[in-house]
């Protein structure tokens, strides 16, 4: 008579269902778009949790290099996800170029238009935000496209470093610095700002957000959640955020 009491106090002592939590290192740039598709994702994944670390993708790159705990890597350029891959510490079977987007001038508030070539007399002596032009993509993509429009030279001086564009971005918002180089995606996502002029896309190199799975990952959930990002909802709120979906 008393098996059914045993068997219940069987049950209920049995470990709860696995639940997967998802450790995703992110480009700083793909926060609000990724923080909405994460939130969407967990809706219907109920046993799962996403975790998401934001950083600019050369930071992120080393420490996952470094050993850093991730499943995901999500970079802002080809170069710093070439570098993880050439370390061993990704999955390369999962790589796919998933993103992407354009480079604009911005400035504080709803800024006229004007051409790009006239950048150094809008600036002024005023500063240039901009994020790290050595090893953040947003940073380098800017070099490279002041150094072909011949500008470079001319305002190098007077630029704001950020360690990443969203802080780059952040300068700009907050009036810290007039004008800053971003992407097109970051000034959607910051109302605080509006777009001068779009770089021409031949003035640099083009811009593609590589994602793929680390050699470290411990749940199955981190290659479903990739692949869910080139599915709706995750492209509409891409595309929605500024970016352009690769097909």
């Amino acid at each position: 008579m008393r098996l059914p009491l045993i068997a219940a106090a069987l049950v209920a002592l049995a470990p709860a269902a696995h639940a997967d939590e998802i450790t995703i290192f992110a480009a700083a740039s793909l926060k609000d778009a990724l923080d909405g598709i994460a939130a969407q994702w967990q809706q219907s994944h109920k046993d799962d949790t996403v975790v998401i670390s934001y950083a600019g993708s050369s930071q992120l790159a080393k420490q996952i290099q470094q050993g850093a705990p991730a499943d995901l890597f999500i970079s802002a350029s080809t170069e710093w996800m070439d570098a993880v891959q050439d370390s061993g510490d990704i999955d390369a079977a999962t790589r796919k170029d998933l993103l992407g987007n354009t480079l604009v001038l911005v400035g504080t508030g709803t800024p006229a238009a004007a051409p790009v070539t006239e950048l150094p007399t809008l600036l002024g002596e005023r500063k240039l935000a901009m994020a790290l032009v050595d090893s953040v993509p947003a940073g380098q993509y800017g070099k490279q496209a002041l150094t072909k429009l011949g500008l470079w030279d001319k305002v190098e001086g007077q630029v704001a470093q950020a360690d990443n564009v969203r802080a780059a971005l952040k300068l700009v918002a907050t009036g810290e610095a007039p004008l800053g180089i971003v992407y097109g995606s970051d000034a959607v996502a910051e109302k605080g700002v509006g777009v001068i002029a779009t770089f021409p896309e031949d003035s640099h190199e083009k811009i593609t957000y590589p994602a793929a799975v680390t050699k470290s990952a411990d749940t199955p959930q981190a290659s479903a959640f990739l692949d869910s990002l080139s599915q709706e909802p995750a492209k509409s709120i891409f595309e929605s955020q500024g970016f352009t979906v690769t097909p």
